[in-house]
């Protein structure tokens, strides 16, 4: 029965929480065996979302407690996959509101909040984290408030329930200092609080696709709400979309409900539930299954513009081929718009040329996390510098993104930071100063200025410094913002770097690249000291005779390379440079690797001029 059902989504700010508080919710349910081994985290099941500590695809399941079945989506945190989360909330009807009791209501939190208001979700609030050193657990509930206030919150979403909790040690209660060693104060207040979904089991069958899974065996799996009716298995239903006419005739030939972490068959799917549909081929999100009887397609939400783009080029660089199984341009095309079918508030565009495409999505994280994802899956190929997307408005005037950005900072690096980021367009907004003697600072930042921003921030507070942003609006062109002041240590010729040629060019800037390592001509080796590209010969061999001097001979002494992860390369790289991504290596490059083709192209620029991209 429907009054047996919640369904809640669970968003909350990076870090505060969300996965561990699922694991525990899934352990103390009996999901698990009491002598079963299991990881921590164990809802982020991909490789990347473990390795990083964050929450990338927003996952299904389902816990049953005393009768009642909840099913819990566990949402990403960071602003970057907002496109997760806004269509999630399209299948519950309550959102689990998670707050670190020490860091408070923080960006993500506001831009997560504000989508689930906005649609009338029923919040109830878990203040995590109350056993931290310096956790202030009723000062962050008036955030909360305040919060819920600013986003315009109605009378009933502001009467929210509190819980308090530290999900790592499964320990919860109504008050901060009474907690008892379960999560029953969690499911009680989901239960008493989230209302139970509406829809009529016994009217015609209308399910609303939010998510798309995808299976080796049965292909393609439509995820979503059944809104009204009851979904059974190899019936015929006709699958319709709201954005235009065209209908298709499908079978349901399998159907799932989620127990736990798993998929289980099921022969029928009643109103208020979340099924998971096979057996649709091209069945999309947005797409509404429903009964031949009464096709009504269902409005979808919203999704958020893109704001930055790159372009992804097949690999040309002399080493093309070797390390990566597809390289074709036909490869990286159908794997792009294989992405944009499951990843909503991503865009793929082809170019004037066949073996570029441009993409565009909603920060430098969502396309690295698609650039790696692609190289662990063999793919091989170069992408230029992320581009921020600007408009222009009804008068012509040129419009650019803007960002929130939050930075906790230790007050003795604050000036640093704030210098910093004034050269980059920043606003100051709000100061706060926080305890134990940090203060949170509060920028409007163009996208361009964040870009290359968080390693430099880490290297100005030596690790100290914490930062957050979300897109704000589009705004008036802020003007110019400086770029990176050092040019590049360009490779001459194609060989292998060796300890002398190293020895000899390390003077000039900081090297990237180690002795035995193959380089080609026109790869980027090093970071020049000064605010222009070299060209260096790191391949060149001592000349050999057969003379030696004492002291001439002694070893070499290298300075540790620079190893750059994936983003700080798309950080690094000029409008010249591209970076080539492939399965076993990530190396920068220029655009042109002859020398006497850069000089032309510089030249060609010059004569031309340059423009803003639009």
């Amino acid at each position: 029965m429907n009054d047996k059902i919640r369904n809640i989504a669970i968003i909350a700010h990076v870090d505060h929480g969300k996965t561990t508080l699922v694991d525990q919710l899934l352990r103390q349910s009996g999901v698990f065996r009491a002598n079963e081994q299991v990881q921590d985290r164990v809802m982020d099941s991909n490789d990347i979302e473990r390795e990083r500590g964050i929450t990338i695809l927003s996952k299904n399941t389902a816990v049953n407690y005393n009768g009642y079945r909840i099913n819990i989506v566990d949402t990403p945190g960071h602003a970057d996959f907002g496109g997760e989360v806004e269509r999630i909330l399209k299948m519950v009807d309550g959102v689990l509101l998670l707050v670190d009791a020490f860091e408070g209501c923080m960006p993500q939190t506001r831009f997560v909040l504000r989508k689930a208001l906005e649609l009338g979700k029923t919040p109830v609030v878990v203040i995590n984290k109350v056993d931290r050193s310096g956790a202030r657990p009723y000062e962050v509930v008036d955030e909360v408030l305040s919060l819920f206030i600013e986003l315009g919150a109605n009378d009933e979403q502001l009467e929210f329930p509190i819980v308090y909790a530290s999900a790592r040690d499964g320990v919860s209660g109504f008050e901060p200092d009474e907690l008892e060693p379960n999560m029953k104060a969690v499911f009680d207040t989901i239960i008493n609080h989230v209302p139970a979904p509406a829809g009529d089991e016994d009217s015609p069958l209308q399910v609303l696709i939010s998510t798309i899974d995808y299976d080796d065996y049965v292909g393609r799996i439509g995820i979503g709400r059944i809104e009204r009716g009851t979904a059974v298995r190899n019936r015929t239903a006709i699958v319709c979309c709201a954005d235009h006419e065209e209908h298709r005739e499908a079978k349901l030939s399998r159907l799932y409900r989620f127990e736990g972490l798993k998929r289980v068959e099921a022969e029928s799917v009643s109103a208020g539930d979340i099924v998971a549909i096979a057996g649709i081929s091209g069945i999309a999100i947005g797409e509404t299954v429903c009964d031949p009887s009464a096709v009504e397609p269902l409005p979808f939400v919203h999704i958020d513009e893109p704001t930055v783009s790159m372009d992804f080029i097949v690999n040309t660089s002399p080493f093309a081929g070797r390390e990566g199984k597809y390289v074709t341009s036909r490869n990286l095309r159908d794997r792009l718009f294989k992405e944009v079918e499951t990843n909503v508030s991503m865009r793929v565009d082809t170019t004037a040329s066949t073996d570029a495409f441009k993409v565009s999505g909603r920060g430098e994280l969502h396309l690295s996390i698609l650039i790696e994802t692609m190289r662990r899956q063999d793919y091989e190929f170069a992408v230029s510098r992320p581009k921020v997307i600007m408009k222009r408005d009804s008068q012509g005037h040129l419009l650019e993104p803007i960002e929130e950005l939050t930075i906790d900072v230790p007050q003795e690096y604050m000036g640093t930071v704030m210098e910093k980021l004034g050269t980059r367009r920043a606003v100051l907004v709000n100061m706060i100063n926080e305890n134990e003697g940090s203060v949170r600072l509060i920028f409007d930042i163009p996208s361009r200025g964040l870009m290359g921003y968080r390693s430099e921030l880490l290297t100005d507070t030596r690790g100290n410094g914490v930062m957050s942003h979300i897109f704000k609006d589009y705004e008036p062109y802020t003007g110019e913002i400086a770029e990176r002041t050092r040019g590049s240590l360009i490779a001459s010729e194609s060989g292998e770097a060796n300890s002398y040629g190293l020895f000899n060019t390390q003077d000039r800037g900081r090297l990237f690249v180690v002795p035995g390592e193959p380089v080609y001509e026109g790869q980027i080796v090093g970071e020049c000291s000064r605010n222009e590209d070299i060209t260096v010969n790191v391949c060149k061999k001592k000349h050999v005779t057969n003379m030696r001097a004492s002291g001439s001979d002694e070893a070499l002494r290298l300075t540790p390379p620079l190893v750059l992860s994936l983003e700080q390369c798309l950080e690094f790289i000029r409008d010249d440079e591209l970076v080539e991504v492939t399965p076993k290596n990530i190396r920068m490059r220029k655009r042109s690797l002859t020398k006497d083709q850069r000089i032309k192209d510089f030249n060609r620029k010059q004569a031309q001029g340059s423009d803003v991209e639009i």
